[in-house]
């Protein structure tokens, strides 16, 4: 039977499920409460430059990842980095576009609640029922959100998952540098040792289809520092981290571009230990990294599996 399905969440969980559903002849309608899809799996543009600031790159282990970043590298929208793995092309982001290919999507639309009605779910945002066709008639949904967002979405429709409540994250804050070419003398990445404030260092200047003649670099933070950090001021955090990187790489060259960003649900620690959560009653669904583990891969694994499930019991 082909029903319709709402999807909250345009990142790589969400989409792997819609576009599961979608490849099976269900109708789906993908919510996403920022402009821009992917979630973590992020570019952030600035003028002529820009920076993958949250994930850096993904591994592809499992065959049915595998086959869409074979299919994805065959159409230039992803490419090997190094030793690293793989990485979206030109910016991170490509990867998310390329799964979304086809679907249905809503932008800047912050969905707060669930409520179900005669004809189906309503998805509703602060000011009202979304405006989008279909709303108040959809079969089923698929809330897929950061563990902390999902709980409360979950509640609105009367459904309590115990294992939400295990889930923890470590935050990222996250420093976008730029500078003049040649004045970062370091490799493609560094992660170093220590116990510093600095977990990870990349040169996306040196990610295949990245624009040329700047040096762009991203810094990530470690989890506790980003704990201690996660409410300091953006500006503040981009001055500590910067003198870290000085200190790190000797690099002395004043940057064209600094500027920090905080995730707050950045890094999965402790995972449910199931690929989905599901609600037969209610038709309703919830996948995420949360579920297996903190990579690329696994939001996607969620998502799908999800998707392949619900198509197999026919709903």
């Amino acid at each position: 039977m082909r029903r319709h399905w709402a999807i909250v969440g345009a990142g790589m969980a969400g989409l792997a499920a819609a576009r599961r559903l979608a490849s099976a002849g269900h109708a789906v309608t993908v919510f996403e409460k920022s402009r821009g899809i992917g979630g973590r799996v992020a570019t952030r543009r600035a003028g002529d430059l820009q920076f993958d600031h949250g994930a850096q790159f993904f591994t592809a282990r499992g065959a049915r990842f595998s086959e869409v970043v074979a299919a994805l590298v065959t159409t230039g929208q992803a490419a090997p980095w190094g030793e690293q793995g793989y990485v979206g092309t030109p910016g991170m982001s490509s990867l998310a576009k390329g799964l979304a290919a086809g679907l249905t999507l809503v932008g800047s639309q912050e969905i707060t609640a669930l409520r179900r009605g005669p004809r189906g779910w309503t998805l509703a945002t602060a000011e009202g029922p979304a405006a989008v066709d279909g709303n108040g008639a959809f079969d089923g949904v698929v809330i897929a959100v950061p563990a902390p967002q999902a709980v409360p979405l979950a509640a609105s429709a009367g459904i309590i998952w115990a294992g939400l409540a295990r889930i923890r994250y470590a935050p990222c804050c996250a420093l976008m540098l730029a500078f003049a070419a040649g004045a970062v003398a370091m490799g493609a990445s560094l992660r170093p040792a220590g116990g510093g404030p600095i977990g990870w260092i990349a040169r996306d200047d040196t990610k295949p289809g990245r624009p040329a003649g700047r040096d762009t670099v991203v810094v990530h933070a470690t989890a506790g520092w980003s704990r201690a950090h996660l409410e300091t001021p953006p500006e503040a955090i981009a001055v500590l981290l910067l003198e870290a990187f000085r200190a790190l790489t000797g690099t002395t060259a004043a940057p064209v571009h600094a500027v920090a960003h905080r995730w707050r649900y950045a890094l999965v620690e402790e995972a449910l230990g199931e690929p989905f959560l599901w609600d037969a009653a209610q038709r309703i669904g919830a996948c995420g990294d949360w579920c297996i583990g903190a990579r690329v891969e696994a939001a996607f694994d969620s998502g799908d599996q999800l998707g392949a499930a619900i198509v197999a019991i026919g709903e």
